[in-house]
């Protein structure tokens, strides 16, 4: 498998983003040049939440974002210890 980037979260969590995952996060338009915004989403989140188990929502505000939607959600899954970004998108609101 190989990887984009590895980074350790807030949390010291090892978290990796697979070509696979961020072929996926580039199917919306305006993530095409946030690869460095994904990072810092993970290393320096303003808030963590985990709807289930294995996933966690990292939240960051990027100010710079010509939209409504200010906060890029990352998410992240969880196997054997370590993470896996799965997708990243804008969002209005924190959930």
């Amino acid at each position: 498998m190989s990887y984009i980037f590895e980074v350790r979260d807030k949390t010291k969590r090892k978290i990796y983003l697979t070509e696979k995952g961020w072929k996926h996060i580039i199917k919306h338009s305006e993530m095409q040049n946030k690869l460095e915004d994904i990072k810092n989403t993970l290393i320096n989140p303003i808030k963590i939440t985990m709807p289930f188990q294995n996933k966690a929502q990292y939240y960051r505000h990027i100010k710079s974002i010509e939209s409504k939607a200010k906060y890029l959600r990352v998410i992240v899954k969880y196997l054997n210890g370590e993470g896996f970004v799965i997708t990243g998108y804008f969002v209005e609101h924190i959930t």
